[in-house]
């Protein structure tokens, strides 16, 4: 089972290290990672050099935007099984993708998803908030319901038959994506309860009020372009972060 790594990154120097480090640490040997800059003028470069014989490819170029540079990076995937770690993100442990293609050893599987922490940018020990998925459901959906991105792993035959990232959305172009995955997958999605990624604050998704506003704006025309609700679904999404904050344990 071959899972391709995707990981997109832009003036992250300081901590790509050990995002880099945390694939590279994974005990499923059958993957291979994928690294799409988007022209950083940190010291990017430098990392990537000193890591550089992990990578199936590496490409440093401006892009449009995040969601530009993961499609770039999808296009040049050629595993069973496609996910993405940003240059912020870690792996909780050393067996995250292993346990991944685990569940895909079933044939029926389409989708694997998991529990997320947020943490502290400086001190990924501190968590911020815990986000538990909780099992699929397709009317959960329709009350706001996602699996946390970033550990979110999907066959590459989904993006061949359903498309990639819609770029028109500049933050929620993953809530789209999900959206547009999950409703209409025949296969199962299965859910690990347990952390897979460790995901440091300050996201270009909470960074503002501003930023906040337009996450918002653009859930709700995600909502209404897969037919899953409106106003009330997205009422809902944002109430089911609340629980986050109150469950901070670490796996």
């Amino acid at each position: 089972m071959k899972i391709s790594i995707v990981t997109a990154t832009l003036q992250c120097g300081d901590i790509l290290g050990e995002c880099l480090a945390s694939v590279a640490g994974q005990s499923h040997r059958e993957r291979e990672h994928i690294v799409i800059d988007g022209g950083s003028t940190d010291n990017t470069q430098a990392v990537l050099q000193a890591h550089r014989d992990q990578f199936a490819a590496v490409v440093s170029e401006p892009d449009h935007g995040l969601y530009d540079a993961i499609n770039k990076g999808l296009a040049r995937a050629g595993g069973d099984v496609v996910g993405l770690l940003n240059a912020d993100d870690l792996y909780a442990d050393s067996e995250v993708l292993a346990r991944v293609a685990a569940a895909f050893a079933d044939p029926a599987v389409d989708a694997v998803y998991g529990d997320l922490v947020y943490v502290a940018r400086h001190d990924i020990s501190r968590v911020i908030r815990y986000w538990r998925a909780g099992d699929f459901d397709p009317a959960r959906l329709r009350r706001g319901w996602m699996a946390p991105h970033p550990t979110l792993y999907l066959r590459r035959s989904l993006y061949e038959r359903f498309g990639m990232f819609n770029t028109r959305y500049r933050i929620a172009a993953d809530y789209d994506l999900m959206l547009r995955m999950l409703t209409q997958v025949h296969g199962h999605v299965h859910y690990l309860p347990e952390v897979l990624v460790r995901m440091r604050v300050g996201g270009v998704s909470n960074r503002s009020p501003r930023h906040v506003l337009r996450k918002s704006w653009e859930d709700y025309h995600a909502m209404r372009a897969n037919k899953i609700g409106g106003l009330g679904a997205l009422a809902w999404k944002n109430l089911s972060k609340v629980p986050q904050f109150v469950r901070r344990q670490a796996a």
